[in-house]
């Protein structure tokens, strides 16, 4: 097929295309813990059904030990062709009231050009981009072509265990991970780099009990005042991490401006970015740290007591060509040593994920770059992505020799994945079913 005749099929697709993703984004399918697990198993059984439909017959919840299925399927291709896994994954950040939404994040929405709703970005809109691409080819693509669709991949993942124990079924020359997205609407990249990410509980003690603040404070001390002076020691007045042995670089690829990581983040009036260097190197190529959970006494039910303990769950992300296990080890460590007023502190390790450096310069990789610089009409960049897919590092080991590409329809620009009024352009999904079904052909060009 010819690209032109290509580009014509996946235009007539699209209004089909972007039917299923508003009907995917009406399911609330949120894998966390203490959600109703009937929009979970009704997604997983859909996107079975919208698989066999695009011509993977085989197309079926799998058998896992716990926690909801991942969706598996094969479309053989011709002999000798290689043969490609197709990543995306089916469940949905939450979307509590009280992120401020515009519209219910349930009833996909469609203004502007862009779909609305939680999912329609990170990763229904990658499904759906998959869908299109097996579509163009009327379900018979050039290329052996596997199909995997995570369950959880939102909270704790059960796919990493399913990998290692199947092994066989992920052998392929290339992963496509639809999990990804430009920088901005229409200028194509690829991401060549992800943060790791590592995690502890600390706790902070100072008394067998707890104290009149009036007839002790001022020299009993406290433990969430000393908890609050220990984190505050995690990074320096900058903002940078000031945790001793933790690995930092620099970016060299394509970067954002200020104005437009400040137009995504919505800093409130007066409040400053932090950390030094491009705003790619504090993203991409230097660690962050983050408290993102503190367990003390409410407000509502606080009295006028010095409290005893406190503690806070630490995420510290990390950058490529590092140990997790390191990199932790020095957060530990931090933690022990700077603990004020003599403050007893123990700590908890929770998560070990390591960041992934995409291998440039392959076949597939030349394949995949000249596939979206043909479906966007210009070159594409490298760009990294400060969130984390422990995931690709169990792929990797499962078949090494497997080269990667990670892309996508969710722009950083407006997408607002995890956030408040999430959303997806219409059109970015229409290029990238395009290059993908360019990248399929191509590789079976390469044979």
């Amino acid at each position: 097929m010819t690209a032109s005749s290509l580009s014509q099929k996946v235009a007539r697709l699209m209004p089909g295309v972007i039917a299923d993703l508003k009907e995917l984004v009406a399911i609330p399918s949120i894998a966390f813990p203490g959600y109703p697990a009937e929009p979970v198993n009704a997604m997983a059984a859909r996107t079975v059904e919208l698989l066999q439909a695009a011509g993977v017959a085989n197309a079926r919840a799998m058998d896992v030990p716990w926690g909801y299925p991942p969706i598996y399927g094969e479309i053989p291709g011709p002999p000798g062709s290689p043969t490609v896994v197709l990543y995306a994954h089916y469940d949905v950040q939450p979307a509590p009231e009280s992120q401020g939404w515009s519209s219910d994040p349930f009833t996909p929405t469609h203004r502007d050009g862009r779909i609305f709703g939680r999912g329609a970005s990170d990763d229904k809109g990658g499904l759906v981009t998959h869908l299109g691409t097996l579509r163009a080819f009327d379900g018979e693509p050039p290329c052996t072509v596997r199909v995997i669709v995570e369950g959880m991949e939102e909270t704790e993942s059960n796919l990493e265990e399913f990998v290692e124990a199947h092994s066989e079924l992920f052998e392929c020359d290339m992963f496509v991970i639809c999990d990804m997205g430009n920088l901005r609407v229409g200028e194509p990249v690829v991401t060549t780099a992800l943060r790791g990410d590592v995690s502890c509980i600390v706790t902070v003690s100072t008394l067998d009990h707890p104290l009149h603040s009036g007839v002790f404070g001022g020299a009993a001390p406290d433990a969430l005042m000393s908890l609050a002076r220990l984190l505050s020691s995690l990074v320096d007045d900058a903002g940078d991490v000031a945790v001793e042995g933790v690995t930092g670089g620099s970016w060299e690829g394509a970067t954002q401006s200020e104005e437009e990581f400040l137009a995504g983040a919505e800093l409130l009036p007066g409040v400053s970015l932090l950390g030094t260097g491009t705003i790619a190197d504090r993203l991409w190529a230097k660690p962050s740290i983050n408290a993102i959970g503190l367990d003390t006494t409410s407000i509502a039910g606080s009295s006028n007591v010095i409290l005893p303990s406190a503690r806070a769950k630490i995420s510290m992300r990390i950058v490529p060509g590092t140990s997790p296990a390191a990199e932790l080890d020095a957060l530990v460590a931090h933690l022990e040593s700077h603990a004020p007023w003599g403050a007893q502190v123990s700590v908890e390790r929770i998560k070990s994920a390591p960041a992934f450096h995409v291998p440039t310069g392959g076949p597939g990789d030349t394949a995949a770059r000249a596939a979206l610089a043909e479906a966007f009409g210009s070159e594409p960049s490298e760009v990294g992505s400060g969130g984390s897919i422990p995931l690709l590092q169990t792929l990797h080991e499962a078949c090494p020799s497997a080269e990667f590409v990670l892309w996508g329809p969710e722009d950083m620009d407006l997408a607002r994945i995890h956030a408040s009024d999430e959303s997806v352009d219409a059109a970015e999904i229409e290029r990238m079913v395009l290059a993908q079904a360019l990248l399929l052909e191509r590789l079976a060009a390469r044979g």
